[in-house]
C-alpha cells in the first residue's frame, strides 16, 4: 500500500556485563520482510534489567522479545501507537503480577524500556526507566527520551518509573521525523551515566560510513571512565527514512493493466462472465463464474475513465486490501487472489439479495423491530471496522444489501479509512470529503478530524430514514457554513407511531456536534430496543418539534387570514 518498499537502516550493537558477575540488559532490532516492512516499519529496543532483582535479566528479555514479536501481529489496520500501545500493557501486566506473585521483593521483575518503530519518515518512540535514546543528525546530539529517576539523597537515585514496578505504568510517547544519514543511539546507563554526548559522536564519527565496531568502543570507553554497570550500546543509522516516494508510488499502483471492458460470456482470468450487475462513472460489477470451482462470485473492475488517475487506483486498492482484513458475517468477503491477476480488479463473494434503499421503497413503513433487527446487523459490520481503526465512511442505503431471510451485508468500502495507511502518507491526494451528502456528519463538511462517530451519524441518518422516508437534517450539511441554522426535524412528528424514547435515541445519533452524539454503537442499538431515561425523552418538547407539519400548517392558515383581513380593511377604506 506504500509507495515505498519501507525503510533501511545500518545496525551497530555491543554489550557486556562489565564489572558484573551477570549482564541484565537486553536489545533487539526486528526487520520484517514487505509488505509489513512498509506498514508496520522496523522496531528497535533496549532494555535494564534491575540488578537488585533476581528477575532482572527475564524482565528486559520479556520487554524486548514481546515488542519485536507482538507488534507485528497487531491488526496491519492499527496506528503504530495503538498497537504498542496494547503490547506494552500487556508486558508490564505480566511482570507486575509475576513480581506479585513471588511475595519476595528480591525476586521482581522490573526493566526500563526504550523502543522505536521507524515507519514512513517517523520515529515513534516509547520509553519508560533510565534506558536512553538520542539523535545524532550532523555533529549535535539530541535527547529523544528523559530519565525516570528521583533523586533520595546526595548520590542515590532510584527509578521513579518501570515496567513492572506498577499495574498502571505510564509510558512515554513522542513522534519525531528523521532523515537520511541520522543516527539513533541506544544506551543503559551503564555507558550515558560515564560517556559525555561528545565522546560519543566523537567515536562514531570515527567509524566513518559504515558504524562497525563504534557501538564496541563507546561501551569500552564507558568501561574505561569507570562504569560499573552493565553497558549497552545499539546504533541505527538511518539509509532510507522510508518516506513514500512518487515515481515508485506511481509505478506500483499501474503495475496491473485496467481490464477490458466485460460482457456476459466473456472469458476473463479463469472467470465467465454471466452478467452485469452494476456500472456506473467509476466502477463496473459483474455477476461471474469461477471455472475451476463453478462457484459464483462478483468482479469489481475500476473505469477506464481513472486510468491515470493515481487518487482513483489509491482508493480502488486500498478497498480490497482493507476488505480482505475484515471479518464480519455483516460485511460482503473479499475472495483470495485464486491464480496470477494480470488485470486491476478483485473479487468478492456472491450475496443474493437487495439494496436496503430498494428494500425501503417495498417496506416504506416498517415496524420498529423490523428496524432494529437491520440497525443490529449493520451495526455490527461497522463494529468489526472500528475495531481494526478503520472508519467506513460511505454508509448509506446503497452500500447495504439485505437478503430474502433478512441477513444484512455492508457491501462497499472504498472509501474506508485505515489508520495505519494515514500514517503511511501515500502520495496520491484523497477527496477530503467522502461518502453521500444525506449520510455524512457534519464535523466532515467542516473540514474537522472524523472519528467513529461520523459512523455511528451515517447509521443514525440510515435508521431514521427507514421509520420515516426523510433524513434528520432536510438536504444535509453541504455548503453550509452555519451547521447550527439546520434543525432536527422530530421523527415522531413525521409518524406518529415513533415512541418518544426512540425519537430521542435518533436525535442523540445524528448530534451535529460528535462529543455529543452516541458514543458507541451498541449504545445506539440498545437505546433504539429499550427507553434511556438519560436521553430525557419524557420531557415536555414544544409543538414545533413534535409535529411541525401542523405548526406550519397553522402558521400558513393565520398567514392567510391576516392577509384576507388586510384586503377587507383597503376595500373598506375605498
Amino acid at each position: 500500500m506504500s509507495g515505498s518498499s519501507g525503510p533501511h537502516i545500518t545496525i551497530d550493537q555491543c554489550s557486556i556485563a562489565g564489572r558484573k558477575p551477570r549482564n541484565d540488559d537486553s536489545y533487539g532490532i526486528a526487520v520484517p520482510e514487505p509488505p509489513l516492512l512498509a506498514t508496520k516499519g522496523i522496531a528497535m529496543a533496549i532494555a535494564d534489567g534491575m540488578s537488585s532483582s533476581e528477575g532482572a535479566k527475564e524482565a528486559s528479555e520479556n520487554c524486548i522479545k514481546s515488542f519485536l514479536g507482538d507488534y507485528y501481529a497487531t491488526h496491519a489496520t492499527w496506528t503504530v501507537k495503538k498497537s504498542v500501545g496494547v503490547v506494552l500493557r500487556a508486558v508490564n501486566s505480566w511482570l507486575y503480577a509475576q513480581g506479585q506473585s513471588q511475595h519476595q521483593s528480591e525476586r521482581g521483575m522490573v526493566s526500563t524500556f526504550s523502543g522505536v518503530v521507524l515507519k514512513a519518515g517517523v520515529a515513534y518512540i516509547f520509553h519508560a526507566g533510565d534506558s536512553r535514546i538520542a539523535r545524532l543528525r550532523g555533529d549535535k546530539i539530541e535527547a529523544l527520551t528523559r530519565d525516570h529517576r528521583v533523586r533520595v539523597a546526595r548520590g542515590h537515585e532510584h527509578l521513579a518509573r518501570a515496567f513492572g514496578i506498577d499495574q498502571n505504568l505510564e509510558i512515554d510517547y513522542r513522534e519525531e521525523v528523521v532523515e537520511q544519514a541520522d543516527v539513533l543511539i541506544f544506551t543503559t546507563d551503564g555507558v550515558h551515566d560515564h560517556l559525555t554526548p561528545a565522546e560519543q559522536i566523537r567515536i562514531i564519527g570515527d567509524a566513518a560510513s559504515n558504524l562497525e565496531g563504534a557501538a564496541r568502543r563507546i561501551v569500552d570507553a564507558a568501561l574505561a571512565k569507570g562504569s560499573d554497570d552493565n553497558l549497552t550500546c545499539q546504533l541505527v543509522r538511518i539509509d532510507d527514512a522510508g518516506r513514500v516516494d512518487e515515481a515508485t508510488h506511481l509505478r506500483t499502483l499501474t503495475a496491473l493493466p485496467f481490464p477490458p471492458e466485460l460482457a456476459p460470456g466473456n472469458s476473463f482470468d479463469g472467470y465467465t462472465v454471466l452478467s452485469e450487475i452494476h456500472a456506473s462513472k467509476r466502477t463496473q460489477v459483474y455477476l461471474a463464474r469461477d471455472n475451476e470451482t463453478g462457484k459464483s462470485v462478483v468482479l469489481k473492475t475500476p473505469s477506464v475513465n481513472f486510468e491515470d488517475d493515481p487518487g482513483y487506483i489509491e482508493m480502488f486498492a486500498r478497498e480490497e486490501w482493507i476488505g480482505a482484513l475484515i471479518n464480519s458475517p455483516n460485511v460482503l468477503a473479499v475472495v483470495p487472489a485464486a491464480r496470477p491477476r494480470r488485470h486491476l480488479y478483485y473479487v468478492v463473494d456472491y450475496f443474493d439479495g437487495q439494496t436496503l434503499r430498494q428494500w425501503m421503497r417495498d417496506n416504506p413503513t416498517p415496524s420498529l423491530d423490523m428496524v432494529t433487527a437491520i440497525v443490529d446487523q449493520i451495526a455490527t459490520g461497522l463494529r468489526a471496522f472500528h475495531r481494526k481503526d478503520v472508519l467506513h465512511q460511505d454508509l448509506k442505503p446503497e452500500n447495504i444489501m439485505i437478503d430474502p431471510a433478512g441477513k444484512v451485508k455492508i457491501i462497499d468500502f472504498g472509501s474506508a479509512r485505515a489508520a495505519s495507511l494515514d500514517e503511511i502518507g501515500a502520495l496520491a491526494k484523497m477527496p477530503s470529503l467522502v461518502g453521500t451528502v444525506d449520510y455524512t456528519a457534519p464535523e466532515y463538511h467542516l473540514g474537522e478530524p472524523p472519528t467513529n462517530r461520523a459512523d455511528i451519524y451515517a447509521l443514525g441518518a440510515i435508521t431514521y430514514e427507514m421509520l420515516t422516508g426523510k433524513v434528520p437534517y432536510g438536504r444535509g450539511f453541504s455548503g453550509v457554513r452555519d451547521v447550527s441554522r439546520l434543525e432536527y426535524v422530530a421523527a415522531s412528528g413525521l409518524r406518529s407511531d415513533i415512541p418518544n424514547w426512540v425519537d430521542a435515541a435518533l436525535r442523540k445519533a445524528v448530534e451535529k456536534k460528535p462529543a455529543n452524539r452516541t458514543e458507541t454503537l451498541s449504545a445506539l442499538t440498545a437505546d433504539l430496543r429499550n427507553p434511556n431515561p438519560l436521553l430525557g425523552y419524557d420531557r415536555p418538547r414544544p409543538l414545533i418539534e413534535r409535529n411541525p407539519v401542523a405548526v406550519w400548517r397553522a402558521l400558513a392558515l393565520a398567514l392567510a387570514f391576516l392577509n384576507l383581513l388586510l384586503v377587507i380593511m383597503l376595500v373598506r377604506q375605498r
